[in-house]
């Protein structure tokens, strides 16, 4: 009999604030969406730094003929084979060090011409004026200061490159992107709480009555708020029900039937990630207005 009352309570209450009650809906599934996109946004960005650093290497480019008469990093003169000796085997007592590859001038030009065949500079440029180098795979990319600071500014070398400096402005961007989303969940979030605190409020006031009568024949007063509690976890789960579906779709549709396609160089997150954050939205949604109803009630269920 309770139960009876308590859901048709329930029905009353979202036919009576049946616009506020879509707004809700809709406010949490936008915010929701937002946050399952960020949590899978932040899983792709980790991703793809262990797919991508994996492959970076430290170049440690040569002082050749040419950038021994007009560079004043090779002042000295050009690397000569004793240097490069010294250099390779130094490398080699790194325990950081994975392997070491040496890339002649010749090979570099070879790269070069492969790599800019369609460039009119490839046609001017000459294999005397490409530098020797070493390649260097580490075990822990994100040393790379150890072999910076080892090589950097000694006889025969020009520079030290590090790969890994490049793939961090688009991390970093790709972060910025994240933070933005996480940004805009929260604002969202705040105009689903007033959205639910209103809609509480509306309802318990045009249920004054009801609640009055309820109070004087003794029910307590969970019992009372249980109704509009349910109500705004209702309405929360339906938002993150929809929201689900929005991530399901923009994983179905934009990254398996559109980006994956055209951008094959990138493993994107896979079924089990979304999966694994739908859960947890579908808590969230059910419980955020839950609780925000109980404290709401607090203040205008006074009867």
């Amino acid at each position: 009999m309770r139960a009876h009352f308590v859901l048709s309570e329930i029905g009353v209450g979202l036919r009576r604030n049946l616009t506020m009650t879509f707004a809700v809906i809709v406010s949490v599934a936008l915010s929701l969406s937002l946050l399952g996109g960020s949590l899978l946004a932040n899983q792709q960005v980790n991703s793809m730094k262990d797919f991508w650093y994996d492959k970076v290497q430290v170049s440690i480019f040569l002082c050749n003929q040419n950038d021994a008469e007009t560079d004043p990093e090779c002042a000295k003169g050009a690397v000569t084979e004793e240097q490069k000796t010294e250099i390779e085997e130094e490398l080699h007592k790194f325990d950081i060090v994975d392997e070491v590859y040496h890339e002649s001038a010749e090979e570099a030009y070879g790269h070069y011409r492969e790599q800019q065949k369609n460039s009119p500079l490839a046609a001017v440029v000459t294999p005397d004026q490409m530098q020797e180098s070493f390649r260097v795979k580490l075990t822990d990319p994100t040393k790379y200061d150890v072999v910076s600071t080892a090589f950097a500014g000694r006889e025969g070398v020009h520079s030290v490159q590090d790969q890994r400096s490049l793939l961090e402005n688009l991390f970093n961007l790709l972060n910025g992107v994240n933070y933005a989303a996480l940004g805009l969940f929260a604002l969202m979030l705040v105009v689903a709480l007033l959205l639910i605190v209103n809609t509480v409020r509306v309802s318990a006031f045009s249920r004054r009555r009801e609640t009055g009568i309820m109070r004087l024949v003794g029910a307590s007063s969970f019992y009372i708020q249980l109704p509009f509690i349910l109500e705004a976890a209702l309405a929360g789960l339906l938002g993150g029900i929809l929201a689900c579906v929005m991530l399901i779709g923009v994983k179905y549709i934009a990254i398996n039937n559109f980006l994956a396609e055209r951008i094959p160089l990138i493993e994107f997150v896979g079924w089990d990630a979304v999966l694994s954050v739908l859960p947890f939205i579908l808590a969230v949604g059910a419980l955020m207005p839950a609780v925000a109803a109980f404290f709401a009630l607090r203040k205008y269920l006074k009867v």
